[in-house]
Formats: structure tokens, sequence, C-alpha cells
């Protein structure tokens, strides 16, 4: 999408929300083995190429189905660009994470692409900034920028937005960070490390309080049947 000439004078970038969703028949899903995807939008004649998250890619129908995709539109002076996603929430995350200093929108997507929505959450209001630097991308410094600027932000928006009406299966924060990172430095990824934490969490009578070495152990356990 190329902008009328009138914005040629304004500022290189910015973003604007003038487009809340689109609704419409699904085109084409072309899958990449990079943190963004692209699904074209028929709405009413007219095909929209909108970047989503790789990892989003499979919660959308197949094509000639009607799906709405909510949407974020970056402005450059020579292009647009549409962003998708299948909730408003993954949305809002994603302005706020582009909304840090250095993020640009595929770090975005690459954080989105890397973990669930409340994962990434629970990283960021917790201060795990290890854990988000095995984002593809994402450095140390970088991650604990994210951090620092929306931990409260995010601790207030995931509260207003109700999405901690349950409490995650996972350990207690204050020792989460340790559990991962062993796990991590073990050589599994940051997807079979959520997966077998929440598991864990879920499965077995261990507390949230529990001993490192016990969530580990669990963990590695559990990881080890997935195989």
């Amino acid at each position: 999408m190329r902008p009328p000439k009138v914005f040629r004078n304004r500022p290189h970038q910015y973003d604007i929300s003038m487009i809340g969703y689109l609704k419409g028949t699904i085109v084409s899903l072309q899958r990449s083995s990079s943190p963004r995807s692209f699904i074209t939008l028929d709405v009413n004649d007219i095909g929209y190429d909108i970047q989503v998250p790789t990892r989003l890619l499979q919660q959308f129908p197949g094509i000639g189905e009607t799906i709405k995709v909510f949407t974020h539109l970056q402005v450059r002076e020579d292009q647009w660009t549409l962003f998708g996603f299948v909730s408003t929430a993954e949305r809002d995350l994603f302005c706020q994470l582009i909304s840090v200093s250095g993020i640009g929108p595929q770090l975005g997507l690459a954080l989105l692409d890397t973990f669930s929505l409340q994962d990434l959450i629970q990283a960021i209001v917790s201060s795990n900034a290890k854990l988000l630097a095995k984002t593809p991308g994402v450095g140390a410094k970088t991650a604990e920028r994210i951090s620092l600027e929306l931990r409260t932000k995010l601790a207030e928006w995931r509260d207003q937005a109700g999405l901690t009406s349950a409490p995650l299966p996972g350990p207690a924060a204050e020792i989460q960070s340790e559990v991962e990172m062993t796990l991590l430095a073990l050589g599994y990824s940051t997807r079979e490390v959520m997966d077998a934490l929440n598991a864990v969490g879920q499965n077995t009578a261990l507390s949230k309080t529990a001993n490192v070495d016990d969530w580990i152990r669990e963990a590695i356990a559990w990881l080890s049947q997935d195989v």
C-alpha cells in the first residue's frame, strides 16, 4: 500500500489507528520461517496484505473462510503496512511493545511469535529480561528496556483487560526466572520451557512456591515424556 503524496513532507514514520479491524475472506496464507507471515484478505473486492506473527497463523481459518482481523496501521513516507492479530489484546500488546524506544514492528512480531500472550506479559511484568532476550533479535539491553518501560503499564492493563481472571499455573514469580533459565541452559527452547511449566502446574500437585529443584525435575520429566 502506498500513501497519497500528501504524506511526503510528514515524519518518516508514524503509527495511526484509522483501521481497527478488517472483516473479509482469506485469499492466501503465506507462512514464513521468520517471525512474520502474511495473509491476504479480500474486503469488498479489495485485497489487503497483512503481516501477522507466524505463531498466530495456525489460529486463522483456511483459504475461502471469512474472518475478522484486528489491525494496526503503520505509515512511512513511502509505504503503509498493516499488521494483523486474532484478538484486540494481541493487537494492543503489539502497540505497547512498539512504543518502546528501539522496538520496531519486526521485533514486536518476534516477541509475539516467541511467546503466548500471557507468557509474554508475565515475562515483562516480572522483569524477566533473560527470558525476553531469548527472542531472536532482542538483546539483553533491549529486553531490560522493554521490562523497565512496560512492566507497570502492562500490570495495570492486564488487570483492566481481565487477563488475570485465573492464576497462571506455573511457579511463583519469585522462583520462575531461576527455573526458566536453568531449563534454557539445558538446551530447551523458550516455547518448550513455557509449555512444560504450564503443564506441570496444571497436572501435578506441586506447589507454586515449591523448591526450584522440584520444578526443574518435574519439568524435565514432562519434557522427556513429550519427546
